[in-house]
């Protein structure tokens, strides 16, 4: 493979999986392997090799755990940063390790996922960096935006109408409450849905009460 151009020609995005424990790798590898369009290219049990790998396979996408002996994920995604640009990272981690998230920020990964997530959350992670985007499991979120941020994503009126919409109550209701036309609020909450990246309402009031946008 020595030589390959990692240009995404034909759809076809190629992976490398680094993780130190071999049972991992495995079950990644075959749950990639359900994806036509994703082909595992090789694996790499830390860092260092991790890097060699990379710089021979010229992958799309590296799925890059966090802590592993020797050169940890992070301090290799630094290397591979500056060593295989066309590369992109995502870190695989663990939601215990999402303090670590700072330095993920800094060592130029462009995508971060869980390792509770489910398949199609991964899929979706190769998908966004092999184009050139960013991705951002919505359960690390908080450990990316401060507090401060979090709140201000929201207008106040945002805010609460989607504490409404949390204590139960129709959009009817929330006009109603509030005085203003279901028309309004329908837009209100179509904007809620648009920057919180949620597909319903429910999954909007679920996604504000875990970042404590709403009580």
């Amino acid at each position: 493979m020595a030589g390959d151009s990692n240009s995404n020609s034909g759809g076809e995005i190629t992976c490398l999986i680094v993780d130190d424990h071999e049972v991992v790798r495995e079950g990644l590898r075959l749950s990639l392997s359900r994806t036509p369009h994703i082909r595992v290219v090789g694996e790499a049990a830390d860092g260092r090799q991790a890097i060699a790998l990379a710089e021979r396979r010229r992958p799309h996408v590296v799925l890059m755990d966090v802590r592993m002996p020797g050169m940890d994920g992070l301090d290799a995604t630094r290397a591979l940063t500056e060593q295989v640009p066309g590369t992109a990272v995502v870190i695989f981690t663990a939601y215990s390790e999402r303090s670590l998230l700072a330095r993920g920020l800094e060592s130029g990964a462009k995508g971060y996922v869980l390792k509770e997530a489910p398949r199609e959350t991964l899929v979706r992670a190769i998908e966004r960096v092999a184009a050139g985007e960013g991705f951002v499991d919505r359960a690390l979120m908080p450990a990316f935006v401060p507090e401060r941020d979090r709140e201000e994503l929201l207008t106040a009126r945002e805010r609460e109408i989607l504490q409404l919409l949390a204590d139960g109550m129709s959009n009817a209701e929330v006009a109603a409450r509030l005085v203003i036309s279901a028309e309004t609020v329908k837009s209100h909450v179509r904007h809620i849905l648009a920057k919180l990246e949620a597909d319903t309402r429910t999954q909007a009031v679920a996604i504000a009460l875990r970042e404590s946008i709403i009580e």
